[in-house]
């Protein structure tokens, strides 16, 4: 496995950095400086959106900024938080949708990252079933989008979203059934819902495999790779805490070897310290800490 890595430019935008963001250009330098190969953009001000870019020649004007520090972009992070996918029409969510692939295909991103938006919470059968039905075919059309313009879509699940049990993820993209929409594993996220059951609702649904049999579990299924260790508890009561590499408790050996068949000929993985107010120096330990994980794993 030799993945190009790139780090999540949101790190430096939430949690402890939101009253004062690093400057996208101020981020592209640290990635450089730290070695990593690539950003991943958060779609959210003051980093690059289709507002603060609107135009082709603007935006590649920020692929040459990009370029010019030896950097490439993993993927793109989009603000849906006004168009939730499971309350609002179809046609309003696509239409979002579609000024940010043309934004990323003006920046030559294939990957675009979404969410359920929604906060998780008990509902009863019939408003959890329509929710799930309109999401699903919301996002298969969404599929069709990113297809026709040769890119894909990867949902992130974790605890502060709604749809956050094993069994959900995997129902729900088997439901959209379209080879454009992937899941996006992330370490933590996928630890939390597992092996923790945070923020579940209703009864936990916990995995006596932890993280590897979450691999399994949606095998075929994953189209997009975050990393970052996870020590069990949540940030703010919300979301999974994003903890230094080495500091939690993930065995990477063991689910990177798991993972193998699906993560091995990604062209990208990315590091995700978002909420972490250790992200700059916790950034310039993970390379070397992920590549020596890489080898471990066989």
């Amino acid at each position: 496995m030799h993945p190009k890595l790139s780090i999540g430019s949101w790190a430096f935008a939430f949690g402890p950095f939101a009253s004062s963001p690093w400057p996208f250009s101020r981020i592209l330098q640290y990635a450089r400086e730290a070695g990593f190969d690539g950003v991943e953009i958060n779609g959210f001000a003051p980093h690059p959106t289709p507002e603060s870019h609107p135009t082709r020649g603007s935006r590649l004007e920020l692929l040459d900024e990009i370029e010019a520090c030896g950097l490439g972009i993993s993927g793109y992070a989009p603000d849906f938080t006004k168009v939730s996918p499971a309350l609002v029409s179809k046609e309003s969510y696509l239409e979002r949708l579609k000024s940010y692939i043309d934004f990323s295909g003006d920046l030559g991103i294939s990957t675009i990252r979404v969410d359920t938006v929604s906060p998780p919470g008990r509902l009863d059968e019939r408003e959890y079933e329509e929710r799930f039905q309109r999401l699903a075919g919301t996002w298969r059309d969404s599929g069709a989008l990113a297809e026709e313009a040769g890119m894909r879509i990867v949902w992130e699940f974790e605890p502060g979203f709604w749809l956050n049990k094993p069994s959900e993820v995997r129902r729900l993209v088997e439901m959209v059934d379209h080879p454009a929409f992937k899941v996006l594993f992330d370490t933590s996220h996928a630890y939390m819902s597992g092996t923790v059951g945070a923020r579940h609702a209703g009864a936990k649904e916990l995995l006596p495999g932890g993280i590897a049999e979450y691999a399994r579990l949606l095998k075929g299924h994953i189209g997009h790779f975050h990393l970052i260790d996870s020590d069990g508890t949540l940030h703010d009561d919300e979301t999974s805490t994003h903890a230094a590499f080495g500091a939690g408790l993930i065995d990477f050996p063991e689910i990177l070897a798991e993972l193998k068949p699906a993560i091995e000929t990604m062209e990208w993985w990315c590091v995700d310290f978002c909420f972490s107010a250790e992200v700059e120096e916790w950034g310039r330990q993970a390379i070397a800490f992920i590549r020596e994980r890489i080898r471990e794993a066989g």
